[in-house]
């Protein structure tokens, strides 16, 4: 089972241990025009700490000035430790499969396991929050249309996941961070969690923001993520969450592949494989939306750059104007409205559910650290960025008011 292929309920399956992970990356074009700090996967897996230590000496760099931090290593419970006093800021797991072999999913012993050994170490522990269900979905009909794919990825899969979160969570005591959150019915068990004491956070993404089931045409599999796009309603609900706090940050879960991938001659969404490109536009798809309901710039600073710095452990660098701290800058006009065209996208392959949308924000310049990185489509020759490694053994401050 994996992001391709509809789910069959009702059967274990043997699992191995696998705190998922890539190697710090090296940021892009696409990230320097939106002054993104924090790579996604790109790079191979850690499994151990010579293979930190190889990879950081690899990458002396950033590319094209974005500063970039490990957030996640695939290593075994007995690297824990000491992948976090090398410096790395935090692990990510998949609950269900990730669809890559490298990358298995884990258990409910793995994750006690691991939660154990990071209790007191103020590590961050993320998690793809979807399991399979002890129920049959449907899986006849035509694969081309959205809805059918959208019923093989209930919200229950959401749900389910992040009540055993929160339990580990509220057992162990360690920081748990949901990312890229589908479905609203999950909020109402974020909410008690807090409430118990749970140091927990959620992220939603811009595709879940922006975008949903309703207005997805058959065989459009660019549309295709995981978990999966829902309907208007549920968009809503998670627009006042992140309006009331119960959201804490909007990420771009930036997840390209090559058009083969996709599937875009067949349309089949339970075969096409699953991810969306949204870096490069995150924040006018933020900014479009968020002005319509309400949000101010203070409310975007927020979410989509302070509270993502606390999480990662850079508040004392990064996620706000201050004196002394990074100067990172996006230089915007947030009035112009655009076109998205596929000759301005930056990142490789092109596949992308938003040509086509009119959007409002448009980026003139990036500053990283008082360097100017890129200026109206033009990017800086020598690379500026660096790699950050965050100091062991410190206690995280909390993003949300709940503790």
């Amino acid at each position: 089972m994996d992001h391709k292929q509809p789910r069959r309920r009702g059967k274990n399956r043997h699992i191995r241990v696998a705190i998922k992970g890539r190697q710090v990356t090296k940021p892009t074009n696409q990230q320097a025009r939106q002054g993104k700090k924090v790579a996604l996967q790109a790079a191979a897996s850690l499994t151990e700490m010579k293979s930190l230590e190889d990879g950081l000496r690899s990458e002396p760099e950033s590319q094209n000035g974005e500063d970039s931090t490990d957030r996640e290593s695939r290593i075994s419970g007995e690297e824990l430790v000491p992948m976090l006093n090398a410096g790395v800021p935090g692990f990510k797991c998949f609950m269900i499969s990730s669809g890559v072999d490298e990358f298995p999913h884990v258990s409910l012993m793995d994750l006690n396991m691991a939660m154990a050994e990071l209790q007191g170490t103020g590590c961050v522990l993320l998690f793809h929050a979807e399991v399979d269900i002890a129920q049959e979905i449907p899986t006849e009909g035509d694969c081309s249309e959205y809805n059918n794919f959208l019923k093989s990825r209930p919200d229950e899969m959401e749900v389910e996941a992040i009540r055993t979160v929160v339990d580990l969570c509220l057992q162990y005591k360690v920081r748990c961070h949901i990312v890229h959150l589908s479905s609203s019915q999950a909020l109402p068990v974020i909410r008690e969690a807090r409430q118990a004491g749970a140091p927990i956070t959620v992220e939603t993404t811009h595709n879940y923001l922006t975008l949903c089931s309703e207005l997805i045409p058959a065989g459009c599999t660019m549309y295709k993520c995981c978990p999966p796009i829902r309907n208007k309603c549920n968009q809503d609900e998670l627009w006042a969450a992140l309006h009331g706090g119960d959201i804490d940050m909007v990420v771009s879960d930036h997840s390209p592949c090559t058009p083969d991938l996709k599937l875009l001659g067949d349309g089949d969404f339970l075969k096409a494989w699953g991810g969306i490109s949204s870096l490069q536009f995150g924040l006018s798809l933020f900014w479009t939306s968020a002005t319509q309901r309400g949000f101010s710039l203070h409310d975007l600073v927020r979410v989509m750059c302070a509270n993502p710095a606390k999480l990662c452990q850079l508040e004392e660098r990064k996620g706000v104007l201050r004196p002394g701290w990074d100067a990172d800058l996006v230089i915007w006009d947030p009035y112009k409205e655009f076109e998205v065209q596929e000759h301005m996208i930056h990142h490789k392959h092109k596949v992308t559910p938003y040509l086509g949308f009119r959007l409002h924000g448009e980026v003139f310049a990036t500053i990283v650290r008082g360097t100017l990185v890129y200026l109206d489509g033009k990017f800086c020759q020598q690379p500026r960025g660096d790699q950050i490694l965050i100091q062991s053994n410190a206690t995280a401050k909390g993003i949300s008011p709940y503790y």
